[in-house]
């Protein structure tokens, strides 16, 4: 069997740390009452885990490289960077993302490092909107240069944005990113633009750490009162090289407190199936506030997500340091996507019930986050 062939074979072997792979039957769930069999196609085996979970949304890193340097993201002496023969090339992501499509995934977002920085991201965009089956081509960017590729990026199909941002104020900007104040005015106008071409309400990512930038959570949220945006403050994640701790983090609970302190009525929404992201509002409001609380009250018994890295290592859980080797079975000249989609099956099937837990983070090697893709 190819899965045990690569197991035997030791330039594999960190990647694929799996039980054996049992061939189940293709499909485990029937249609819906009510709908015909015929005009909904039950959910694939092998992108189902044994704890039910049905994996349709898989995240893709496109670049290890970033025009950002930000705290929490990347090590302040940087990164080695991965040799350019070993990324995957636009042919072959394409390959594994229909691979994934196939058996079922409607969502795609494409991360880095910095996604806009690929230069061909515009035509992987386009790319991959023409798989059939795919529904939903998503990127998560830093701003800097979205405003320039914004018409070819929405002639291409990209359907949604996340934008990262972590500060309102200027100089607070410069600090975290470690690059000049001037492109803080690149992101403003990159939202601007994209909210003026339609992507609503647009997702703004701000992580939020004590001591620096916790005294702008409000005002973050008033940024919500005129503007079509959802702003997600995301407890900060321990990863290699980002000098995290537990004094720098700001809780879940205590942001809506905070929040709630100048906005009484700020309320709880409900929210979408799969989201990561517990959603508020202020009543009245034109945008959203949503709190992604992946160290105090995770969201692991609905996730639906699957991650993968630029070098084609595919990881099944974010704070997990297990991954999987898809790269060089694909240029393995005797596969097949079948002999792919066994891997595939048998990383999701060792997918734990939830992760590790805060405490046990910090002593459990992970890449950094720019080299994971988030």
């Amino acid at each position: 069997m190819f899965v045990k062939r690569l197991l035997a074979n030791s330039s594999h072997r960190r990647f694929l740390c799996l039980k054996p792979f049992v061939k189940q039957t293709k499909y485990l769930h029937s249609a819906p009452k009510g709908l015909k069999h015929s005009n909904l196609l039950p959910f694939s085996d092998f992108l189902t885990d044994t704890h039910g979970r049905q994996h349709d949304y898989l995240r893709i890193s496109l670049t290890e490289k970033c025009n950002l340097r930000c705290t929490y993201c990347m090590p302040e002496e940087g990164v080695d960077l991965t040799e350019k023969g070993k990324l995957l090339s636009s042919e072959e992501l394409v390959q594994i993302a229909k691979i994934f499509v196939d058996e079922g995934v409607k969502k795609i977002r494409l991360t880095g490092g910095e996604p806009l920085v690929r230069p061909d991201v515009i035509d992987l965009v386009a790319k991959l909107k023409a798989l059939e089956g795919l529904e939903t081509v998503a990127i998560t960017t830093n701003g800097i240069v979205l405003a320039k590729k914004l018409d070819a990026l929405k002639n291409a199909g990209l359907d949604m944005i996340n934008l990262s941002l972590d500060t309102l104020e200027e100089k607070k900007y410069a600090f975290i990113t470690r690059r000049p104040i001037a492109g803080f005015h690149k992101v403003m106008n990159s939202i601007n633009k994209a909210l003026d071409y339609g992507y609503a309400p647009l997702k703004i990512n701000c992580v939020v750490m004590r001591g620096l930038n916790e005294d702008e959570v409000t005002n973050f949220v008033g940024w919500t009162k005129d503007k079509q945006i959802d702003v997600r403050f995301i407890e900060y994640m321990p990863f290699d090289g980002n000098r995290w701790n537990d004094k720098k983090m700001v809780s879940y609970q205590e942001l809506v407190s905070m929040i709630q302190k100048e906005y009484p009525d700020f309320q709880r929404l409900d929210d979408a199936k799969n989201d990561t992201s517990k959603a508020w509002k202020v009543p009245g409001f034109k945008g959203t506030v949503g709190f992604i609380s992946s160290m105090t009250d995770n969201f692991c018994g609905t996730c639906n997500r699957l991650r993968m890295t630029a070098d084609g290592k595919l990881k099944v859980c974010l704070f997990g340091n297990t991954e999987i080797n898809l790269r060089d079975p694909l240029r393995d000249s005797n596969s097949d996507p079948e002999q792919i989609k066994e891997l595939i099956g048998a990383a999701v099937k060792r997918k734990e019930a939830r992760h590790a837990g805060m405490l046990n983070f910090v002593n459990m090697k992970n890449r950094p986050m720019i080299l994971i893709g988030g």
